[in-house]
């Protein structure tokens, strides 16, 4: 579930000390600066945990900030309206902060009704912001229990005609969260997300958690949009196989990173590099050697570099091919 209150979308102002950003060193819009935890809780809506899946307490401060960038690239989603750390930074800080390490927009993605219009918002006010709208797969199942999932679609479908957006989603299949009774929810979901970006012309982004099987199925019954992304891609080589013969984009986060994550590093390596984004997921997914702590789109480089290394290629070769599948799928900011 998507959390409220959300962070600042105000115009960006420029010049501000705030967008100073020294590698190894934490930025300073993401310093702690006293504000108190159990009084932010009480402000209203949720934060991501503050423990670690085994109990103990997380590092919930924020990594320090990477060498930046030769050849900048784009965010290709992230939830800056998702609570975590010990700070709550505006939109403008965020991109303040990733403008300063060769990030120079984001994908701000929506989930549920209320963050898609935060998402909007945010893309009106600040010219680095394109916005998806979708209701997540795990939000289509709560939905439809209460007989509130038509409603909930029909003002995504409205959504989706602000010329700000340039994707619907994430939309898709979860089969980790959500049981077996569950998924007949998702699945209609998914279709009417599908047949709403072929209606508004507009690209897809796919949350495919352990359902690889279905979402190709389904890709393969009905139209689809010109641009289809799997955003997190968490497929093999097999699944990486299939995207490059139909032209499916894989945006790769964090996970590429981590030592468990070999599957993921051989799909990378045979992905066709004309279908390859990156994005953080923000704030989960934080690359090695930070995961568990908060993430940020100031963080593309760790990943960035970490694909460079898989692919044994350039930096800047990898960037400006990054740069140039995100304007084919996204168009211009």
């Amino acid at each position: 579930m998507c959390p409220s209150p959300r962070p600042d979308v105000s115009p960006a102002e420029t010049g501000s000390d705030d967008g100073v950003v020294l590698p190894g060193d934490t930025p300073p819009a993401y310093r702690a600066s006293g504000e108190d935890p159990a009084a932010r809780e009480s402000a209203g809506g949720s934060r991501r945990d503050s423990k670690a899946a085994n109990g103990s307490k997380r590092d919930d401060s924020y990594p320090p900030a990477p060498e930046p960038l030769a050849f900048p690239v784009v965010d290709n989603h992230t939830h800056l309206d998702f609570g975590d750390g010990e700070v709550t930074v505006a939109v403008a800080q965020a991109l303040d902060t990733a403008n300063a390490v060769g990030v120079s927009g984001i994908i701000q993605v929506g989930c549920d009704v209320e963050s898609s219009r935060f998402a909007v918002e945010a893309a009106h006010a600040d010219p680095r912001v394109l916005a998806a709208v979708a209701i997540h797969p795990n939000d289509a199942s709560r939905l439809a229990e209460r007989g509130e999932l038509e409603a909930a679609l029909a003002e995504i479908d409205r959504l989706a005609g602000d010329p700000r957006v340039r994707a619907v989603g994430e939309t898709g299949l979860d089969y980790f969260r959500t049981g077996q009774e569950g998924r007949p929810a998702q699945q209609e979901s998914f279709r009417a997300h599908l047949e709403m970006a072929v209606r508004h012309d507009q690209a897809v982004q796919i949350h495919d958690r352990e359902a690889h099987a279905d979402i190709v199925e389904i890709l393969g019954q009905v139209p689809i949009p010109d641009t289809v992304v799997f955003h997190c891609f968490s497929g093999d080589a097999e699944l990486a196989r299939i995207c490059n013969a139909h032209g499916w984009y894989m945006s790769f986060s964090g996970t590429v990173t981590f030592k468990n994550s070999r599957d993921l590093r051989e799909a990378l390596a045979i992905a066709d590099p004309a279908l390859v984004l990156v994005e953080t997921d923000a704030p989960f997914l934080t690359p090695h050697p930070f995961r568990g702590r908060p993430n940020a789109s100031y963080l593309i480089p760790y990943t960035v570099r970490s694909m460079a290394e898989t692919l044994q290629t350039d930096v800047d070769g990898l960037c400006d091919r990054i740069a140039r599948n995100t304007a084919a799928a996204y168009g211009s900011f």
